[in-house]
């Protein structure tokens, strides 16, 4: 079977190092094994994203020698353009009874009283699922407009991480039910995301780690609309010195900042040594480290970013 992975970035700002990373990562993944990498365009959420910074990254992948065999500023391969196919499934999903509507605020949800995970992300209760119509009815006549829940099972799921081994979830403890469109009708990211890969063709799914738990309720997600799970390979993420994740804040190790330091062979080297493919950072291509990438060498644990 053919490999066919994907890059999926949210144009809302310019990429930084930890995104590089994954495209890195995600492009090796795919030519060492000659395959296909598709790029994807997640701007489901318009008001934090534009065609504009879409363009950029465009501008940027390539300047790093981050090639795509299909994909980019084309409707078919932009989220924003696609929520057909996630209306489609959508009501696969209500039809199966898997679907309800949530009024809780976010305050609600942020409760001290609900169940944590032990990373400290809250797994909802359910509250909602119990609700009478009649008090679904008096919630709409004051006003509220609900998001959209997945019932999860209590059934475990386990997903053989290419990267981080095994990794296993129970869907109605650890997880919880989850949206899958928001108040605002904007379809969100865990039911985009597997639709988009499901009908892409997508069977390697490379990410940063802080997606992994997500993992099993896509494996999940994937099996209710009558899809093939891909396989994940999760990568280490890039940490500031202070331990914070890096994000689209850090301006200066943004690409912008990036270019105006490093040529791309400079960048292409020390990414690969944080990725674990290198001792040392060196100048090196992309095309260069094809040749001896195995998963095998990437690291599992993550990395501070200005440790070379």
């Amino acid at each position: 079977m053919k490999i066919r992975g994907r890059f999926a970035p949210t144009p809302s700002g310019r990429m930084h190092l930890g995104n590089l990373l994954s495209a890195l990562l995600a492009w090796l993944d795919v030519r060492s094994c000659g395959g296909e990498l598709v790029l994807r365009i997640e701007d489901l959420d318009t008001q934090r994203t534009s065609p504009e910074f879409a363009a950029q990254l465009m501008d940027d992948l390539r300047w790093l020698g981050l090639t795509w065999d299909e994909g980019g500023l084309e409707p078919e391969y932009m989220q924003s353009c696609r929520t057909a196919h996630y209306e489609e499934a959508f009501h696969l999903l209500e039809e199966k009874g898997l679907i309800y509507p949530c009024y809780c605020s976010r305050s609600e949800r942020m409760a001290a009283s609900a169940p944590h995970r032990d990373d400290g992300a809250v797994v909802y209760s359910g509250r909602c699922f119990h609700l009478t119509a009649a008090e679904r009815a008096e919630l709409e006549r004051q006003g509220r407009r609900p998001a959209w829940r997945v019932r999860c099972p209590d059934l475990s799921v386990t997903v053989e991480d290419g990267n981080c081994g095994t990794y296993t979830e129970n869907l109605a403890r650890d997880c919880g039910d989850f949206i899958v469109r928001r108040s605002d009708g904007v379809f969100a990211y865990q039911l985009a995301v597997v639709v988009d890969d499901a009908l892409m063709g997508v069977n390697h799914v490379v990410r940063g780690r802080d997606l992994l738990c997500s993992a099993p309720r896509q494996a999940w997600l994937h099996r209710e609309l009558g899809y093939a799970p891909p396989r994940f390979f999760h990568t280490p993420l890039l940490l500031a010195p202070d331990g914070r994740r890096l994000a689209k804040r850090d301006r200066d190790l943004d690409v912008e900042a990036l270019q105006a330091r490093y040529a791309p062979e400079e960048l292409t080297g020390l990414l690969a040594f944080y990725a674990g493919l290198l001792d040392r950072p060196e100048k090196v291509t992309a095309g260069e480290l094809v040749g001896q990438f195995s998963w095998a060498k990437v690291l599992k644990n993550d990395v501070v970013a200005g440790s070379a």
